[in-house]
């Protein structure tokens, strides 16, 4: 048996060490725009539990004065942006400001709202890492308004 791990690992080790491995990817170009454990507001990053795993892909753009409005998301988000600037509000009060190039690890049952206070639409892709019949967005509930008498 550890024969048999030996022989795996050797041929694992001639593999990988094959110059024509690493021909194959020569005229690619990797730039790494952001690796962490977090998210937006310094929470751990949660990957969802789920038999039926599903990824919806969006491209989503916010013309200058426009709003997500305020919501929340169940499932793990991750965004990049595409082009212009938005400032994301966190219940709270904390706000961050993304730019073109930026990627977004969004939070997480968390209320927060993207609004565009610039010049130039803010384009960004979305990445939903959700499961079938989970809804991807909860938008805030507006509260009642009293009847009046």
């Amino acid at each position: 048996m550890k024969k048999g791990y030996g022989i795996v690992l050797v041929f694992l080790l001639l593999i990988l060490n094959t110059p024509v491995w690493a021909e194959d990817y020569k005229n690619v170009e990797v730039t790494k725009v952001h690796a962490s454990s977090l998210t937006t507001n310094g929470a751990p990053l949660k990957y969802l539990q789920t038999a039926q795993p599903e990824v919806t892909v969006l491209v989503v753009r916010v013309p200058p004065g426009g709003s997500t409005g305020w919501h929340q998301h169940p499932v793990p988000v991750y965004a990049y942006m595409l082009e212009g600037t938005l400032d994301v509000e966190i219940k709270g009060g904390q706000i961050c400001t993304f730019k073109k190039g930026d990627a977004i690890l969004e939070v997480m049952n968390t209320l927060h709202n993207g609004y565009n206070s610039g010049s130039e639409t803010a384009s960004l892709v979305v990445f939903y890492t959700g499961a079938v019949g989970v809804p991807n967005v909860v938008k805030e509930k507006a509260e009642a308004i009293p009847a009046r008498p």
